[in-house]
């Protein structure tokens, strides 16, 4: 480990201008590009108190031997540059996008004498016009097959142009009226090239002319009754018809726009583009990474456009690119797509309409890319193997966890406190096994006390029906609570190993619980969201599993499914408050004020306590309609409850 210091440049020695910089390690490869406005302050930020960076931040800086930097004049030149270097150098502390799979796009040679139609895949080439990327290759050929009708394009490769130009006789679709056989000169080179450029306008958009010219030819050829002709037309009309139907119209406004949506979590992002062309979506593609760097969704949106059009340039950058946050700042990513497009480009985030609502369809399928990645590596039975030993390895236990327990606090602001457990056998989640609590009284102030509740409550039932039917062999050390009711066996089978949502506070209280039973062999960690630390119940320190381990991806996946458990209930108890709320006895409000003002205030106690002025500065409440809910709320309020001003605690009714 390198101590940063060691090469840290000497003060006055770094330009206070924009520029690029490089941190190469002891053998000299470069570990990680970047750019900043300002080098000074951005290099000054690296070399810190170790303490004060963020944990990947900081095993980069020791892990580089030295640094190094090149000024340019812009940003626009500097985010040019680091795009450059780090296609270049390949990083490893960068941010990387990979494929999630290979997409292929439609292409056409425009750039040969005779252009041909095919399916593409790789890197782009000069000389070609792309549509697309499609999800899947044999959607091309559907779509090709149904165009060829009308636009009779070569498809052949090479090898067959000129076999078939050397016999004089054109290949079968020639003969079927599916190419215009240039091979054997049915058609012109110029003729041909045009026939590929109708091709290329109706892709990119432009359709509805063509089909208008093509109606109005059919019906020209039926009033002069050459009815074949009209045929021939009619059925030409609707194969492209069909050709567009495969692409819904998802925007009216005949848009051409790239939407780009970001998921991701401590470690890892997917992220999805839609393609939108004339108001359609001609594609779609996805990339997943890991994430190397401290980086914000910004940051990864601004990655996310280097990737995408970096080598593009000209009709493939489109007028508009909507994303889920801007780069900061948004100027010279703005200034640079611009450049690569030849014309004014618009990166904003769409805030309301049908551009807003298709963002939340790419969100989604961002989301659920995240999803499929992290649960491919868990439909191996071998990968789950590996993560169950190394779990067991890293937490010190005699075997593999093959029952895990995980508990997860949901509340907002204090309200409706509600707690989950979900279940994972061998790996993989067994939902028929997963329980949720309700928390009331003073337990539900603080999630430490939720916490300590939840699993009492878990372990408590787990006794008491081990009790009943004589299976319980667990060791125990106190006395173990009977319970009289006859309900069914819900919490009959106890887990290897615990794990809580949270770090060293909630691993406490859930230690204390089965403590306070008895229950001496089932382990427990928690996982911290912020930097996916393990917690054990008598360590000072953290246990840090290497961000490639399957454990930590099993343990990930534990507690987002719990916390994603929690949540959908929190939210359904939310749904039946507000149904059944004091904001109900107001006349003349309806569900959709009452969810602005409960989303503009945050909660029902915060709007009682507000002002008639300050109730009136939510969406859509007038003066009048302000004054009858405060009334209507002042009615409706608890009693306050009484408190013993001798120890300070909350009296209920007999103490009083």
């Amino acid at each position: 480990m390198a101590d940063p210091s060691s090469y840290r440049p000497k003060p006055g020695q770094i330009p206070d201008s924009p520029g690029v910089y490089r941190f190469r390690d002891e053998h000299g490869r470069v570990i990680y590009v970047g750019k900043a406005k300002s080098l000074r302050q951005r290099l000054s930020s690296y070399f810190q108190d170790l303490a004060g960076l963020h944990p990947r931040t900081r095993t980069m800086v020791t892990t580089a031997a030295s640094v190094e930097w090149t000024v340019v004049s812009t940003e626009v030149e500097a985010l040019q540059l680091e795009y450059s270097w780090i296609k270049e150098y390949d990083p490893r502390f960068n941010v990387k996008y990979r494929d999630d799979k290979s997409y292929p796009s439609l292409a056409v040679t425009m750039g040969e004498e005779f252009p041909r139609v095919q399916v593409m895949r790789g890197p782009k080439k000069k000389g070609v016009r792309y549509f697309g990327p499609y999800a899947h290759a044999w959607a091309i050929r559907e779509t090709v097959d149904l165009m060829l009708r009308v636009f009779p394009v070569r498809t052949c490769s090479a090898g067959v142009f000129k076999r078939s130009a050397q016999i004089g006789r054109p290949c079968l679709l020639g003969y079927i009226g599916k190419c215009s056989a240039p091979c054997v000169g049915r058609v012109t080179a110029e003729e041909h090239r045009e026939l590929a450029e109708e091709f290329c306008d109706f892709m990119a958009g432009r359709t509805g002319a063509y089909i208008r010219r093509l109606e109005r030819q059919m019906h020209d050829a039926a009033e002069e009754m050459e009815y074949e002709k009209a045929a021939r037309l009619r059925d030409d009309i609707e194969a492209l018809r069909r050709a567009l139907e495969k692409n819904a119209v998802v925007l009216a406004d005949a848009t051409d726009a790239d939407l780009i949506a970001v998921a991701e979590d401590e470690l890892e992002a997917a992220v999805q583009i839609f393609h939108v062309r004339g108001g359609r979506v001609r594609g779609q593609r996805g990339w997943v990474t890991d994430k190397v760097e401290a980086v914000d969704t910004a940051g990864l949106v601004e990655h996310a456009l280097q990737q995408l059009y970096g080598e593009e340039s000209g009709d493939a950058v489109p007028k508009e690119v909507l994303v889920p946050a801007l780069p900061e700042p948004s100027g010279p990513v703005v200034q640079w797509l611009t450049e690569r497009r030849g014309a004014r480009v618009d990166l904003r985030i769409p805030q309301r309409g049908d551009k807003k609502d298709l963002m939340a369809t790419v969100q989604r399928n961002a989301q659920q890319a995240l999803v499929l990645h992290k649960t491919k590596r868990a439909s191996d039975l071998t990968t789950r193997s590996r993560a169950l030993e190394e779990i067991a390895e890293a937490l010190g236990l005699d075997s593999a966890p093959l029952r895990i327990e995980c508990f997860d606090i949901s509340h907002l602001q204090g309200q409706d406190v509600v707690a989950s457990m979900v279940v994972f056998e061998d790996g993989l989640a067994r939902k028929s096994e997963y329980r949720r609590f309700q928390i009331k009284g003073f337990a539900g102030q603080d999630d430490v006390r939720s916490m300590h509740e939840v699993v009492g409550r878990r372990f408590r039932r787990y006794l008491a029906e081990s009790l009943k039917t004589g299976e319980l062999t667990h060791e125990t050390d106190g006395e173990v609570p009977a319970e009289a009711d006859d309900r069914p066996k819900r919490f009959a089978y106890p887990p290897q190993l615990v794990v809580v949502d949270g770090g060293k506070p909630q691993v406490a209280a859930a230690k204390r619980a089965l403590d306070e039973l008895g229950v001496t062999d089932v382990a427990v960690c928690g996982l911290a969201k912020r930097l996916e630390e393990v917690w054990l119940p008598d360590d000072d320190d953290p246990v840090v599993l290497p961000r490639t381990s399957e454990g930590l991806y099993l343990l990930q996946r534990v507690r987002d499914e719990a916390h994603r458990f929690a949540i959908s209930y929190q939210r359904s108890k939310r749904t039946k408050t507000l149904k059944a709320g004091p904001l109900d006895t107001v006349p003349g409000l309806g569900s959709t004020r009452k969810q602005a003002l409960l989303k503009h205030f945050g909660s029902v106690k915060r709007l009682r306590a507000a002002t008639v002025e300050q109730i009136c500065e939510a969406p859509g409440i007038g003066r009048k309609t302000a004054e009858t809910i405060a009334a209507a709320l002042a009615a409706a309020a608890p009693p306050a409850p009484a408190v013993n001003t001798a120890t300070g605690e909350i009296m209920d009714d007999a103490e009083e």
